[in-house]
């Protein structure tokens, strides 16, 4: 009976000591994973490339979160390939649009339109298909850790009471796609960016009531005003 008592004691140093080695790697792990976080961008760094004049951008900001100070000897992973989609909603959070906007990355290039044309032969000869950029229209980026990445959100002209939601599709409708299209008025906005094995939620609110440029801007919502949107 004593002798067995080491033996057991071996057996449990045995399994606790694996139990903590699988526990710090997991650890480590989900320590290195990418830790990313949305903000509006204050102040507008810049406007899109050959942004058309007199109009005013709302973008967000996508941050990949260095290491906690002590932690920094390792190194956080990187988020790869981080693509997105925002939402518009009403102020009871209902969905203003009915479907989802790909979201377009501002260091992105812009698409470009091969400008080629298809007949729709079971149609009337004058039915004609445009065919737009096939290969640019979706946007993805890089987030290294302690990086940022800009995406935009609406656009809105001067002199024009509506507001348009802003993605690769504005450079193919004069920058103001249908689909897109916001009247006046106060919009919940929710945007999901994805990357390997992460999400990243953010929600704020778009206020375009009032005619000046400068009263069309993106504002923090409260976390009662958050749950709508969830």
């Amino acid at each position: 009976m004593l002798e067995s008592r080491p033996q057991v004691e071996i057996l449990l140093s045995i399994v606790g000591g694996g139990l903590i080695t699988i526990a710090t790697a997991i650890f480590v792990e989900w320590l290195r994973k990418p830790s990313l976080v949305l903000r509006i961008e204050t102040p507008e760094l810049e406007l899109p490339k050959n942004a058309p004049p007199q109009t005013r951008h709302l973008r967000l900001v996508l941050k990949n979160k260095p290491l906690i100070p002590g932690f920094r000897w390792m190194q956080r992973s990187a988020a790869l390939q981080c693509r997105g989609t925002i939402t518009f909603h009403n102020k009871d959070g209902q969905d203003v649009i009915g479907k989802a906007m790909a979201v377009r990355w501002a260091s992105s290039p812009e698409p470009i339109n091969l400008g080629g044309q298809i007949v729709d032969l079971q149609q009337p000869a004058q039915l004609v298909y445009r065919i737009v950029n096939i290969t640019g229209m979706e946007s993805r980026v890089d987030v290294h850790p302690g990086e940022e990445e800009i995406l935009d959100v609406s656009v809105r002209f001067k002199g024009e009471p509506e507001c348009y939601g802003w993605n690769n599709e504005s450079y193919f409708h004069n920058y103001r796609t249908p689909d897109w299209k916001l009247d006046r008025g106060v919009y919940l906005v929710r945007a999901v960016i994805a990357t390997s094995g992460s999400k990243c939620i953010g929600r704020f609110c778009l206020m375009n009531e009032a005619d000046p440029l400068t009263a069309f801007h993106l504002t923090s919502l409260s976390r009662k005003e958050q749950k709508k949107i969830r």
